[in-house]
C-alpha cells in the first residue's frame, strides 16, 4: 500500500470514484482513494440509478446535465458500459401550482440550452401511456433522463481514475484522521498510516463519522428509503421501445421500465431516519426489512395513477438508507476552520450530481475556485451554530417534500424558531411574519390583525402584498425601522488591518469616520462578497455582508490571513436597526446630544442614543434617508426603546425584509446571490464603479479586473419596467430579444412606490439602451418589458446624500 499521496479521498461510492477521477482528469494523478469495503458499499449499490437534469438551482441543474453527458465519455475512455438508458422522463402536474412551477422550470431551461418540453394531456399519453390522466394539466418532459447501471458506473470512474494515475485501496479501514503542524494528514487504517496534503471526505453514508475524526461535525443523516420492482407486465415488455420515466409529485412517487416490468420508488410522508445516532461501521451490503406500512397510501395512490400496477406482482424490495443535508443538496468544498480538508459529502443523487460534484471539488482544488457559483451545495453555507437535533427534522422535512412545490416564498416550518434575537418577542406581538436565514428568524413583514398570520406560498403575488405595500409607503412617507441583525458583520484591528483590507478588497478602504463600498473578488475576477467597510479608526474597521455567507467569508478571510491583523465574526454580537425614510434624521436627534444633522452621507461616527454606545452610519440599502445603527446585543431592547418611542412623534413604522427588497428596486441595488455571486464579476454587474484601479495594492483579482476594463464584457446587468398581471419575475426568467433568448433575469418584484413591475437582468452589452423593447417570459407568458436607466425613486440622490 502507498503511504504517501498528494490527496487520500476516504469514500469508494460514486462520490468519491468521481473525485478520484476528476483530480486526475485535470492533472493531479498522485491520488488514491480509501475504501473500507468493496467500491460501492454504502448507499451506491442499491440504488436505483435514474438522473435527471430538473433542479430549481439553476448552476446545480447545470452540473446535473455535466454528469448525464459524461457517462457516454466515460464509456469510451474505459470501454465499460455504465448502462446507460436515456428514455427521456415526465414531471406531471395535477394542480395549477404544480404546472406553474414546471412552467418556471422550463422557462430557466431556455437560457440554459436544456431541451425540455411542456406537454399537455394528449402528448403524456403519448410518451407514458400507462398513466391515468385524471385531473392531469400537463408535464414537463426531460428528453436528457434516464437511468444506469449503479456499479458499473462506479467501477468506469474507477477504471478512467487509475488509467490516470490513482490508486484505490480496498478493504482498507480508516481509523484516525490527524493534521500535522504543517497542515498535512495522518490516515491512519488498519493497514498502515497513510500522509496526505489533502483529505476528501466522501464517506456517505459513514460522512460524519469520518468528519468526527477530524472534530467536524457535518449536518447529515441518512433517510429509510424504498422501492419496488415488479414481475413482468404485458403493457412494459409488449412495447417497441422502452417506458420513459414519469415523475409523479402528486403521488410522491417515481417510476421507470426495469427488465420487462417497472421500479417504482416513493417519498412518503410517514418517512422514518435511520442510525439516528451513528452508522454501523459492519453496515455495508445488507438492506433494511421490507416495510409495506409506511408506503400503503404511497401505493394505493400509484395503483390509480398507474393501473397496470395493481394486477402486477413484486418481484423484490430494494429497502436502504440514503444521505440528506438539511436542504437536500450536497456538501461540497473546503471545510472551514480546516486547512486542507475537502468536504465531498450528503450527494443524496449521486448519478444525477456527482459527476458535477466530482469536477467541481476537483476544479476548486486544483484551479483555486470552481468555474460556476455553487453556493448551493457548499459546505460553508451551514455554520457552527447547526447541531444534530436540528439536522434531523430539517433532513425528514426535506425529504417529505422531495416532490413537493417549491415555492419561491415558501417557508419552512421544521426546527423553528432556532436561533432568534432580543426583537423576537416584541416584533411578535407586532404581527411579524417570520422567514430564516442562516437559522434565524427574521421579520418579513408585519400583518394586521385582519390579516393572515401566514404568507401562502405561491408563485404569483401572495397575501403578503397589501402589507408590504403599506410598510414602503410608510417608508418613502415617514420613517421605518428594521433589524440589521441578519448582516454579516467583521471586526477588522491591528496595526495592518488598512494594508490586509487593500489586499483583500477591490475597493477603496475608507479614511477614519468613512464608510466605503466594495466587492471582494476571486483571482479570477469573480465576484465573492459585496462588502461595506466603516473605518472607526486608523486600525479598527467594521465589515458589512450576507449573513447567510458568514462561514463562506471567514474561511476565504483565514485563508488569507495576515500578521498583525485580527479578524473577529460579530455578526451575532454587534445588532441594532435600520432607520430610514424623510423623517429618520429627526428621529435619530431626538435620541441623542451628538450633531446628527452634520452627518453626511457614508459619515460612520460613535454616538450615544438614550443609554446606549452605538456605532451610526448613514447609508441605507432603501436608497432613502437613512441610518444604520449598531449596538452590543445585550443592549438591543433598549436602544429599540429609544428610537420607537421617539419616532412614535413621527408615524414610525416597522418594516420587514419583503419591504426592504421592493424598496431596492426603486434604485437598481442588486441583491448577494441574485445579481452579485460568483457567477459574474464587477465589470458586468456595474460594481467596477467601486473597484479602486488608482490604489497603490495588489488586491485579488487586480490582473482579472483590469483585463475585463480595458477589453469590456459581452453581457451587462439592466434593469426593466414589465408589464405584468399577477407574476413578477423571481428569478431567471428569460429575456427574449429580436425572436430569441438573449438574457435572463437575476431578481425582481413589485415596487409599490412606483407601483410597477420591475425586474434586473442580463442582456448583450451592445444591445442595452434606454427604452429597449424585450419580452420576459414569466409562467409561460410573454410579457412586454422596456429597459429603463432611471431610478424609479430619487434619482438625482438629493435625499439620500442631502
Amino acid at each position: 500500500m502507498k503511504t504517501t499521496t498528494r490527496v487520500a479521498v476516504i469514500g469508494g461510492g460514486v462520490v468519491g470514484c468521481s473525485v478520484l477521477y476528476h483530480l486526475t482528469k485535470l492533472g493531479w494523478p498522485d491520488v488514491m482513494l480509501i475504501e473500507r469495503s468493496e467500491l460501492t458499499s454504502g448507499s451506491t449499490w442499491h440504488a436505483a440509478g435514474g438522473f435527471h437534469t430538473l433542479n430549481g438551482d439553476t448552476n446545480m441543474a447545470a452540473l446535473q446535465g455535466y454528469t448525464i453527458r459524461l457517462y457516454k465519455e466515460l464509456e469510451e475512455i474505459t470501454g465499460m458500459s455504465c448502462g446507460l438508458h436515456h428514455v427521456g422522463g415526465i414531471t406531471l402536474a395535477d394542480n395549477r401550482d404544480r404546472f406553474d412551477m414546471l412552467l418556471a422550470e422550463r422557462a430557466k431551461h431556455r437560457f440554459m440550452g436544456l431541451e425540455t418540453e411542456i406537454v399537455g394531456p394528449e402528448e403524456i399519453a403519448k410518451i407514458a401511456p400507462i398513466t391515468n390522466l385524471d385531473g392531469i394539466i400537463g408535464a414537463l418532459y426531460d428528453p436528457l433522463d434516464g437511468h444506469l447501471d449503479p456499479s458499473g458506473t462506479t467501477h468506469a470512474y474507477a477504471r478512467a481514475a487509475r488509467m490516470g494515475g490513482a490508486t484505490i485501496e480496498t478493504h482498507c479501514m480508516v481509523r484516525e484522521t490527524n493534521q500535522r503542524a504543517d497542515g498535512t494528514w495522518d490516515i491512519v487504517t488498519d493497514k498502515g498510516t497513510i500522509h496526505a496534503e489533502h483529505v476528501v471526505n466522501a464517506g456517505g453514508l459513514w460522512a460524519r463519522e469520518v468528519g468526527a475524526m477530524a472534530g467536524v461535525y457535518f449536518p447529515l443523516h441518512p433517510m429509510e428509503h424504498q422501492y419496488i420492482v415488479t414481475d413482468d407486465i404485458p403493457d412494459i415488455y409488449e412495447r417497441a421501445a422502452e417506458h420513459p420515466h414519469v415523475m409523479d409529485p402528486a403521488g410522491e412517487s417515481y417510476l421507470r421500465q426495469e427488465g420487462r416490468g417497472l421500479c417504482i420508488g416513493f417519498y412518503e410522508q410517514t418517512c422514518r431516519p435511520w442510525a439516528v445516532d451513528g452508522t454501523p461501521w459492519s453496515f455495508g451490503h445488507e438492506l433494511l426489512p421490507d416495510d409495506f406500512d409506511k408506503i400503503e397510501h404511497s401505493i394505493e395512490f400509484a395503483y390509480k395513477r398507474f393501473p397496470v400496477l395493481a394486477s402486477a406482482g413484486v418481484k423484490s424490495v430494494i429497502h436502504g438508507p440514503f444521505t440528506f443535508a438539511p436542504d437536500g443538496n450536497p456538501l461540497v468544498g473546503p471545510v472551514p476552520g480546516l486547512r486542507n480538508y475537502w468536504s465531498a459529502c450528503g450527494v443524496m443523487a449521486g448519478f444525477s450530481q456527482g459527476g458535477g460534484v466530482g469536477l467541481t471539488l476537483a476544479q476548486w482544488m486544483i484551479e483555486g475556485e470552481p468555474e460556476r457559483d455553487v453556493f448551493a451545495m457548499d459546505v460553508a453555507r451551514f455554520g457552527d451554530w447547526i447541531s444534530p437535533g436540528y439536522t434531523l427534522p430539517k433532513v425528514t422535512e426535506n425529504y417529505q417534500k422531495r416532490f413537493s412545490v417549491a415555492y419561491p416564498n415558501e417557508e419552512l416550518p421544521a426546527a423553528r424558531p432556532n436561533r432568534t434575537t432580543p426583537m423576537y418577542d416584541i416584533f411578535c406581538g407586532m404581527g411579524a411574519v417570520w422567514g430564516q436565514q442562516y437559522g434565524l428568524e427574521v421579520a418579513n413583514y408585519f400583518a394586521r390583525d385582519d390579516e393572515p398570520a401566514y404568507e401562502t406560498p405561491s408563485f404569483r403575488r401572495s397575501d403578503a402584498f397589501a402589507a408590504t405595500g403599506r410598510e414602503v409607503r410608510g417608508v418613502r412617507a415617514g420613517v421605518g425601522i428594521n433589524e440589521v441583525q441578519n448582516f454579516g458583520k467583521y471586526r477588522v484591528t491591528g496595526p495592518r488591518a488598512r494594508d490586509w483590507l487593500d489586499h483583500v478588497m477591490a475597493g477603496r478602504v475608507p479614511d477614519p469616520g468613512r464608510v466605503g463600498l466594495t466587492p471582494m473578488l476571486s483571482p479570477k475576477g469573480r465576484l465573492i462578497g459585496d462588502f461595506t467597510i466603516s473605518c472607526l479608526s486608523d486600525s479598527e474597521f467594521q465589515l458589512t455582508a450576507s449573513y447567510g455567507s458568514q462561514a463562506y467569508h471567514l474561511r476565504w478571510f483565514r485563508k488569507h490571513k495576515q500578521d498583525g491583523v485580527t479578524v473577529e465574526n460579530i455578526s451575532d454580537n454587534r445588532t441594532g436597526f435600520q432607520i430610514a425614510g424623510p423623517k429618520s434624521r429627526a428621529v435619530l436627534d431626538a435620541c441623542t446630544r451628538a450633531d446628527v444633522t452634520g452627518m453626511r452621507f457614508l459619515d460612520v461616527r460613535r454616538m450615544t442614543l438614550g443609554m446606549t454606545d452605538c456605532i451610526v452610519q448613514r447609508l441605507s440599502y432603501t436608497g432613502d434617508l437613512g441610518y444604520e445603527i449598531y449596538c452590543d446585543a445585550m443592549a438591543q431592547r433598549h436602544l429599540w426603546n429609544t428610537l420607537w418611542q421617539a419616532g412614535q412623534a413621527h408615524d414610525m413604522i416597522p418594516f420587514g425584509m419583503r419591504a426592504m427588497m421592493s424598496l431596492r428596486l426603486d434604485r437598481f441595488f442588486g441583491s448577494w446571490l441574485s445579481e452579485f455571486s460568483p457567477d459574474y464579476t464587477a465589470a458586468e454587474t456595474g460594481l467596477d464603479r467601486f473597484v479602486s484601479f488608482r490604489k497603490d495594492a495588489d488586491f485579488i483579482g487586480r490582473a482579472a479586473a483590469e483585463a475585463e476594463r480595458d477589453t469590456g464584457t459581452a453581457r451587462k446587468l439592466a434593469a426593466f419596467e414589465v408589464a405584468a398581471e399577477d407574476a413578477d419575475v423571481q428569478g431567471y426568467e428569460p429575456i427574449w430579444l429580436d425572436g430569441r433568448v438573449q438574457g435572463y433575469c437575476t431578481s425582481g418584484g413589485y415596487s409599490h412606490h412606483a407601483q410597477k413591475s420591475i425586474a434586473l437582468g442580463f442582456l448583450p452589452t451592445e444591445r442595452i439602451a434606454e427604452g429597449l423593447a424585450v419580452e420576459i417570459e414569466i409562467l409561460g407568458q410573454m410579457r412586454p418589458a422596456t429597459l429603463i436607466t432611471t431610478p424609479l425613486f430619487d434619482p438625482d440622490g438629493a435625499r439620500l446624500r442631502g
